[in-house]
């Protein structure tokens, strides 16, 4: 019965936007939106970036490769005295034409383990990149999740108003007809029809918020129609069973991914370090190459010559002063110190939270069983007011008093039951579990 009035309000609803209605589960709503998300196609983006870069080739550990060409000509003009007997021997404009070409390779076979400590960086790079899409899923899941709940809380809460103004209408009713008997004042038929036209403008208010939870929903997921209605095909705020502090705590500490990222982090300082202190090693490089080059003479013994063959040679060397290099490492070393503290850092903040929400989820669970037998009594008190008010033997105060009261024990019990959630969530995201919802 509850399923189907939500049911009715959603296709009111959609009717009034002049859209259709479509009904998604939680995972169907995560899925799409996964897939969709703006945000989460740019981390991806990010991450195949890394992924390309963890390479030896990008990280210099490979030989490049350069191939060159050149041409040149000079114009000369020269006059020369010969020594036999003094005449003058004159050249004017004489042409000369060099042409060249070459293929060479160079390569660096040790400088310090720089090139290693650089591809060990970059390897890093690429799993910060993928535990830094991790940390984005599993904010958009929370997000998304708690906008979901947010959107069934309001269908719910439209739902509950919906019934109380059925119920003012039908005591407006009862109390017309008792006035036209001479039973009931005027006052009385004014006082029900105040009740009943407020009743009707909160339910009409609350179609506001239903919609702005759906255009919340909408943005999530990337939907360019943002009028787009979404029935969630949750009719309660169910809640997971079968946490425990314990096993919380274990997984946050093993698999939560900020502290991952932390983590990564700091391997990046000792990466960064261990380059630094890499320029204290000798280098060795060696060089091959093949060239060709062609000589056309505008004036000489020869008219033109040809060389052509290889070359090679390596380099050994070492840095004696470096200037910047004992800073750079007195840095690099404090680089890897913050990233330690921060990691500690994370580590209390995480367990603070974790107690923060691990105690107002337990708080709620017994907020909500208080609740629920509020809620129990509230009807039970309003099926006695409406046979006494049937009957006339109650007024129509006492009777809005006890419509007033079991609304406010179903809202009451709708708030703790979505608090209750949002704590879950929490709870889930910080320990690494939030991926149970795709489930």
């Amino acid at each position: 019965m509850k399923q189907y009035r939500i049911l009715c309000i959603t296709a009111a609803l959609a009717l009034s936007t002049g859209m259709q209605a479509q009904i998604m589960t939680l995972k169907e709503c995560l899925e799409t939106g996964i897939n969709e998300s703006y945000q989460i196609k740019l981390v991806n983006i990010s991450e195949e970036k890394a992924a390309n870069n963890d390479s030896w080739l990008y990280a210099g550990g490979a030989p490049t490769v350069s191939a060159s060409g050149s041409y040149s000509g000079s114009v000369s003009s020269n006059d020369a005295t010969l020594a036999a007997d003094g005449s003058t021997v004159s050249n004017r404009n004489v042409l000369d034409h060099t042409l060249s070409a070459q293929i060479r390779a160079d390569w660096t076979l040790f400088d310090g383990f720089s090139i290693q400590a650089t591809r060990d960086r970059l390897n890093e790079l690429h799993n910060q990149g993928a535990i830094q899409t991790r940390v984005t899923i599993e904010d958009y899941i929370a997000n998304l999740t708690t906008e979901y709940y947010n959107l069934v809380r309001q269908t719910i809460h439209l739902k509950n108003l919906e019934y109380a103004t059925a119920l003012s209408k039908e005591r407006l009713r009862i109390t017309s007809e008792r006035y036209d008997m001479g039973g009931d004042s005027r006052l009385d038929m004014q006082q029900a029809q105040v009740y009943f036209n407020s009743d009707s403008a909160k339910s009409l208010k609350q179609h506001e918020s239903v919609a702005s939870a759906n255009i919340r929903i909408n943005r999530l997921m990337s939907n360019q129609d943002l009028r787009s209605v979404h029935v969630a095909a949750d009719t309660a705020i169910n809640l997971l069973t079968g946490l425990e502090y314990e096993s919380l705590y274990e997984d946050m500490m093993r698999t939560n991914s900020s502290l991952l990222r932390a983590e990564s982090n700091r391997t990046i300082a000792q990466l960064d370090r261990r380059t630094v202190q890499a320029r204290n090693y000798p280098y060795l490089k060696v060089n091959a190459s093949y060239g060709l080059s062609h000589n056309i003479y505008g004036n000489s013994t020869y008219t033109d010559r040809t060389n052509w063959g290889p070359s090679f040679g390596a380099t050994m060397g070492i840095n004696l002063v470096t200037g910047k290099q004992r800073t750079q490492e007195r840095n690099a070393r404090l680089d890897e110190l913050t990233a330690d503290i921060t990691i500690d850092q994370l580590e209390l903040q995480l367990r603070a939270n974790l107690d923060d929400f691990w105690q107002a989820y337990q708080n709620n669970l017994m907020l909500l069983e208080l609740q629920e037998q509020n809620l129990k009594t509230a009807r039970e008190t309003m099926e006695i007011a409406q046979e006494r008010y049937l009957l006339g033997n109650l007024s129509g105060i006492e009777m809005r008093e006890a419509q007033k009261s079991l609304l406010d024990a179903e809202e009451s019990l709708l708030q703790v039951q979505y608090d209750t959630k949002v704590c879950e969530i929490s709870l889930l995201q910080i320990s690494g579990r939030i991926m149970i919802y795709l489930e």
